[in-house]
């Protein structure tokens, strides 16, 4: 694949998808018409384990992936940080045993790397009639990598500053330190290199992490805009590196805590939740609605949330500036659920009462059928758009070929969407009233109440 070529990507992409050429044409008459035929998700798991899922839909650009079990719950205690180091390293040129430097350094413009606490992603746009060059890059570059100890030691600068931009976050603050202190392993460990392992982690623990964690039965090969044999004619020229299940990883436990994040902001960030439910199930279904019952926050720019009955319920308490919606959090064994909240100082703890006390009103039967309609439309339409863009659908394809190696339509989970009833959701809501907590907060904490107080 020539260079003018990948870069042609960034630039002519738009055009391209407006200039699009279908394969299949059907012709009517005098004129010829092009007509795009229907296609569906097709996914296929091949003896390796590798999971290859696609859908053709004609475009001369085409989007793929590779989503890999190897996120931060799969750290141990003595490689902490590997996957922030192995992000940075994806993303920053480093070598790898079948690539230059120059090569990597091309196709880095069209590749992003990001990972989540149970995955990591790699992506890559490309033109379609270069699918199998650039897979061999991409390839390469995720499973290939050399780790070079002088490149490994080179990343720590980098390190320090993703974890300097961070902590000016309240809101990464919050969330990280909820998971830290609500599970005892796996969920607990950070996105981002705890400080006693800066510059502590070496080439030999990249490498280890990579063997044990990036195998084919862990992976899966997505595409979007390709063909479905071609793409599984890739996965098997390239993604059959090594068999077995590898590393299991620990199942998550529960067990709440109260981390405390004083800083000189003015505002407060808090987040108070429970234990829920692991992805998948009927039950987190019953939960997502039960957010969108609630309140998920903006949906538009500027909006005012006038149907959150957090909003609704936090008005009537304080008429102090305040932002206030549904935490909803879902992995494969377990699950996060509570509110968030953001306030003045004087009022953070008439903020944090008054949100859970409508998040009880529902447990106690304070909603209604239209209640329920409302947020069954709001959670299939929050759905279905973030299916708009092509790293949406992407992603969606990714997470769900990754975890069940099946694909469920729009059409299904909206068909589930619809199936949960008043009586599910109520008993979503009881779980969290019941549930032990865990409470992160950070801020100006001097009006905050502790968890035991709420």
């Amino acid at each position: 694949m020539s260079r003018l070529s990948m870069f042609s990507v960034l630039f002519f992409q738009t055009r391209l998808y407006a200039a699009q050429a279908a394969r299949k044409v059907e012709f009517t008459g005098a004129a010829e018409h092009v007509k795009f035929q229907p296609q569906d998700v097709q996914v296929t798991r091949l003896p390796s384990g590798l999971v290859i899922a696609s859908m053709e839909n004609y475009s001369p650009a085409s989007k793929i992936g590779v989503f890999i079990k190897a996120g931060c719950r799969y750290e141990t205690p003595e490689n902490q940080g590997v996957t922030h180091l192995l992000r940075l390293a994806s993303n920053l040129f480093l070598s790898c045993s079948l690539c230059s430097y120059l090569d990597i350094c091309m196709l880095v413009f069209l590749c992003s790397v990001s990972s989540s606490r149970e995955n990591m992603i790699y992506t890559v746009d490309c033109l379609r009639d270069d699918i199998d060059t650039v897979m061999e890059y991409l390839i390469n570059v995720t499973t290939a990598q050399e780790f070079r100890p002088w490149e490994v030691s080179d990343l720590t600068p980098r390190v320090k500053m993703d974890k300097a931009m961070a902590a000016q976050s309240d809101q990464i603050g919050v969330i990280e330190g909820l998971h830290g202190a609500a599970y005892k392993n796996a969920l607990c460990n950070s996105l981002y290199c705890p400080n006693h392992m800066v510059g502590n982690i070496q080439s030999e623990d990249l490498h280890q992490f990579v063997q044990n964690n990036f195998t084919s039965a862990r992976m899966a090969l997505v595409g979007l805009g390709v063909d479905h044999t071609v793409l599984k004619q890739v996965g098997e020229q390239f993604l059959n590196i090594r068999s077995g299940a590898g590393s299991t990883g620990a199942t998550s436990q529960y067990r709440g805590g109260e981390p405390k994040l004083p800083s000189t902001n003015l505002m407060v960030h808090a987040a108070v939740v429970s234990q829920s439910a692991a992805a998948g199930s009927s039950e987190a279904l019953a939960f997502s609605v039960l957010q969108h019952l609630l309140g998920a926050g903006l949906h538009v720019k500027r909006g005012s949330c006038a149907s959150s009955k957090l909003v609704q319920g936090v008005t009537k308490a304080t008429a102090d500036p305040f932002d206030v919606s549904a935490f909803n959090a879902s992995y494969s064994d377990s699950g996060l659920f509570g509110v968030y909240t953001i306030s003045q100082a004087a009022v953070a703890g008439d903020v944090i009462k008054a949100a859970l006390a409508q998040v009880k009103a529902v447990a106690d039967g304070g909603v209604t059928a239209a209640d329920l309609t409302r947020a069954k439309a709001q959670l299939k339409g929050h759905f279905l758009m973030s299916l708009e863009t092509s790293e949406g659908f992407l992603e969606a394809m990714g997470t769900q070929a990754l975890a069940e190696g099946t694909y469920c339509s729009p059409e299904e989970i909206s068909k589930k969407i619809d199936n949960v009833s008043l009586t599910d959701v109520a008993n979503a809501a009881k779980k969290f009233v019941s549930g032990k907590k865990t409470m992160a907060s950070s801020g100006n904490l001097s009006k905050t109440p502790f968890v035991d107080e709420i």
